[in-house]
């Protein structure tokens, strides 16, 4: 599995971070935040299996997907980064530090936690799947019956970023809908392993219930260097609601 990926900074001297998006995403989704945080760092996004332009797959779990990123890390001889994801790409990132820790230098989770969460998807699939590729002509016309399954404008943008037309100029998923719909409960699954005790980082929104006060314990139990920073009057999409208080935490944390 050869993730595509985007690198911003080339110099040998300063250390290395790379980003996982989450669910729907992409490597692009922190294109904007990468160009700064290289003045630090040479930064990587990826794009998950089933995800971008990287190859698609019949299967999506995390061990999978933290095994996709060692794979990279391989082929580019990156021996150590710093690890940033947020949700599913959060997930993953801690599945790395937990079967791969000698790979991670310091790990920073987006508002996600170590839990199994309940399915609460199906309306974004179900309007996902009623849209009718081969009959549409313009995203216009997708968000138009997206927006009888997603109140939300911004999350819909968001999901259409995934359409995409193929040679003969006909609407397709750049993500792999139908394996992410059969797999979706390896997605809500919890990362499992060997405690990471290296430095950690967990950001959540205040008004996100993603990572709310009881699941504390269950972060503690596998990350016992962790510690949870909050930003107010966020919800789920820290780098993009708050991007200036989000990239504070961060980089005051791996700096």
């Amino acid at each position: 599995m050869k993730l595509n990926f985007d690198q911003y900074g080339d110099d040998p001297s300063k250390k290395l971070l790379i980003i996982l998006h989450g669910l729907y995403g992409s490597a692009s989704n922190f294109r904007g935040l990468a160009k700064i945080y290289a003045a630090d760092f040479n930064v990587y996004c990826l794009d998950l299996r089933n995800h971008g332009s990287s190859p698609h797959s019949d299967q999506m779990s995390y061990p999978l997907m933290a095994a996709d990123v060692i794979e990279f890390m391989d082929d580019q001889n990156l021996e150590k980064a710093h690890i940033l994801g947020h949700s599913m790409g959060g997930k993953t990132a801690m599945q790395i530090a937990l079967h791969f820790p000698d790979r991670v230098d310091k790990l920073v989770v987006g508002d996600i936690a170590p839990v199994v969460y309940p399915h609460h998807h199906e309306r974004i699939f179900e309007g996902l799947q009623a849209i009718p590729l081969d009959q549409i002509s313009s995203r216009g016309e997708a968000d138009k019956i997206l927006s009888q399954y997603v109140d939300e404008a911004g999350v819909r943008l968001f999901l259409l970023t995934n359409l995409v037309r193929n040679d003969e100029g006909i609407f397709q998923w750049r993500i792999n809908l139908p394996v992410l719909i059969r797999e979706y409960e390896h997605i809500s699954a919890a990362p499992d392993g060997t405690p990471f005790d290296g430095e950690t980082l967990f950001i959540r929104g205040d008004r996100s219930d993603y990572v709310s006060d009881d699941y504390v314990p269950e972060i503690l139990a596998l990350f016992p260097n962790a510690k949870i920073e909050t930003i107010d009057h966020c919800g789920h999409w820290l780098h993009s609601e708050k991007p200036k208080e989000f990239s504070k935490l961060l980089l005051d944390f791996l700096k």
